[in-house]
C-alpha cells in the first residue's frame, strides 16, 4: 500500500471543506471524513483468510486509532472490496494511514491486498454516521457538469433523499460530501442487499433522480454497491454449511439451493428440493453426518471432498454449481471408507492447505493434458512429463506410492484381465494446486464408471493424488434423467 502526505493538499482540503461548511450552512456543516479504499485481493490470497484477517484489522489496528468513529469493509458481485473509515478529522485519517504504513503488526494484511487495484479518496461528508445495522452499502463518485450551480446541486442533492431515497423499505442513512478537489460522494445505507436492489429500477424513473443524475459528468461517475463483508457469505462458504447442517439440523443453509432450479447427477435422488428432503427423510436414527476435509471454489463451482456417515461410513467428492449465488445444480461421487493403502495412506489424509492460486489455470491444464495424454491416449513415456518420479504420493486405497506403486497395480490388472480405461473427461476444476477431473471409462470388468481424481501440484508437477471411483448404475435405476455427468 503507498500513501504520500502532503501538507499543501491537507491546507487545500481545510481551506475547502470550510468553504463548504459555510455555504451548506450549519445543517449540512461538515461532521465527519469518510475515507474509501477500494481494491481486489492478491490471487495467492483465500478470500476467507482475508476475511478474517480484516475483522481483526478493525478490532485490534483501525478501531483503536484516535478519531475513529467507524470502519465498515464490504464486497461487490465481481469479488472488488472495499474500506469506509469514518473519521473525526482529516488529520485523524492521516495519522492512522501513516501508523498503518510503519506497523508491522499489519504488514501481512498489507500484503495481501493488490497494491495496483487501491484507490483511496477521502470527502468531507454533512452528516455523522448513523447506520450500524447496515448490511449493504451504495457509494457513487462524480465531478458535476462544469455549468452545474453548486447552491441549485446541493437543493436537489438533499430532495433526492426527501422526495425519494428516504421514502424507500430498509433505507438507513444517506450521506453527501466533497473532496478537495470538489469531486462529489454520497453513500446509502440499506438494511439489506435486498433493499437496495428494489430501489434502483425505480430510482432511474423518479423525475428528481433523473434531474440530480443530469447534473454529473458521466465520465467521471463511480458507482459502488457492496455487501457488508462481515455479512456476506461466499459460495463455498455457503457449500461447507448446507454439508454442515447434516451435523447441526440448521435449515437455514437449505436457502441457499435454488427452488426453482436443482438439477441433479445423483442418480439415486430425484431433482429438485424434493428429491433432497426424500433422501433426508430416509435417513437413519441420528441423521446423516458430514465432515467437509477440503473446500474449492473455481468460478461458479464449489467442490468438496467429504467424510459422510451416510448409510454407512463413506468418502465423497461433491461438485455445486451457482447461478446469482444460489445452487442449481449438483454431482457426486461415493464409496466406502477402506482401510489404509500398502502405504499407509487413507482416502482423506494429507494435506488440505491451498497454495499456488496464481497457478490455476496453469495446474489445471498440466491435469487436462495428463489424462488425455497418458490416461486416455496411453502415451506412458509421458508420465514422468507430469508426475513427479521422486514424490508421489498415493491415497487410493490399494496403490502404494510412487510411480512403482502406480505401475504395479496396472500390471495387477493386466495378469487379471481387470481393465482401468478413460474414455472421456467431462469436467476439470481447480484452485491453486488441487485439480479435480471428472472423467468417464470403465473399471474393473468393464463396468461403466465415474472417475474423480483430485490431483495436488507442485512445480508443475503432480506429488499427490485422491480418487473415488463408482459404477454408473443402469436407466432402470435412475431417479432423475439428467446422467452422471
Amino acid at each position: 500500500m503507498k500513501h504520500t502526505t502532503n501538507l499543501t493538499v491537507i491546507v487545500l482540503m481545510a481551506i475547502l471543506f470550510s468553504h463548504c461548511s459555510e455555504k451548506k450552512g450549519a445543517s449540512t456543516e461538515v461532521k465527519t471524513i469518510m475515507e474509501v479504499t477500494t481494491f481486489g485481493i492478491n490471487g495467492t490470497v483465500d478470500p476467507l483468510d482475508f476475511k478474517k484477517r480484516d475483522a481483526q484489522i478493525e478490532a485490534n489496528f483501525t478501531s483503536k486509532q484516535p478519531g475513529f468513529i467507524k470502519r465498515q469493509s464490504g464486497i461487490n458481485e465481481k469479488g472488488e472490496y472495499v474500506v469506509i473509515v469514518f473519521w473525526e478529522k482529516l488529520t485523524d485519517a492521516d495519522a492512522s494511514m501513516n501508523k498503518f504504513m510503519s506497523d508491522p503488526s499489519v504488514a501481512d494484511y498489507a500484503k495481501m491486498i493488490n497494491s495496483s487495484t487501491m484507490k483511496m479518496e477521502r470527502y468531507a461528508m454533512d452528516k455523522t454516521f448513523d447506520a450500524n445495522k447496515s448490511e449493504f452499502v451504495e457509494v457513487m463518485t462524480f465531478n458535476l457538469k462544469p455549468d452545474t450551480d453548486l447552491d441549485s446541486f446541493d437543493t436537489l442533492n438533499q430532495k433526492v433523499e426527501t422526495d425519494f431515497t428516504g421514502k424507500r423499505e430498509g433505507f438507513l442513512q444517506r450521506l453527501t460530501g466533497i473532496d478537495e478537489m470538489g469531486k462529489q460522494a454520497v453513500a446509502v445505507y440499506w438494511t439489506t442487499k435486498k433493499a437496495s436492489d428494489a430501489s434502483i429500477n425505480d430510482f432511474m424513473a423518479d423525475p428528481t433522480a433523473r434531474d440530480f443524475m443530469s447534473k454529473m459528468d458521466q465520465s467521471s461517475m463511480f458507482m459502488g454497491r457492496y455487501e457488508s463483508l462481515p455479512v456476506h457469505i461466499s459460495n463455498k462458504e455457503k457449500v461447507i454449511a448446507l454439508l454442515n447442517s447434516f451435523n447441526t439440523g440448521d435449515q437455514t443453509p437449505i436457502s441457499y439451493i435454488n427452488p426453482q432450479k436443482y438439477i441433479q447427477h445423483n442418480l439415486y435422488v430425484a431433482d429438485g428440493l424434493a428429491g433432497f428432503g426424500e433422501v433426508m427423510k430416509n435417513a437413519p436414527e441420528g441423521g446423516f453426518k458430514a465432515k467437509v476435509i477440503r473446500a474449492f471454489e473455481d468460478g461458479d463451482y464449489v467442490f468438496t471432498h467429504t467424510e459422510y456417515d451416510f448409510f454407512g461410513p463413506k468418502v465423497g467428492f461433491d461438485i455445486f454449481k451457482f447461478e446469482n449465488g444460489l445452487i442449481v445444480e449438483h454431482w457426486d461421487n461415493l464409496t466406502p471408507i477402506t482401510p489404509a493403502n500398502p502405504s499407509g495412506r487413507t482416502q482423506l489424509d494429507g494435506t488440505a492447505e491451498i497454495s499456488d492460486r496464481d497457478k490455476t489455470e496453469a495446474n489445471k491444464t498440466i491435469v487436462k493434458n495428463f489424462i488425455y495424454d497418458v490416461l486416455l491416449n496411453h502415451q506412458n513415456d509421458k508420465i514422468t512429463s507430469y508426475i513427479n518420479p521422486k514424490k508421489y504420493l498415493q491415497h487410493n486405497s490399494v496403490v502404494a506410492d510412487g510411480l512403482d506403486g502406480f505401475g504395479e497395480a496396472m500390471q495387477y490388472f493386466a495378469k487379471n484381465g481387470l481393465v482401468m480405461e478413460y474414455n472421456k473427461v467431462h469436467m476439470t476444476l481447480a484452485e491453486g494446486d488441487f485439480v479435480l477431473a471428472v472423467s468417464e471409462g470403465k473399471f474393473g470388468k468393464g463396468d461403466p464408471t465415474a472417475f474423480y481424481d483430485l490431483f495436488r501440484l507442485e512445480n508443475g508437477l503432480i506429488v499427490e493424488h485422491w480418487d473415488v471411483i463408482t459404477t454408473i448404475p443402469p436407466k432402470s435405476e435412475w431417479k432423475n434423467e439428467n446422467g452422471k455427468f
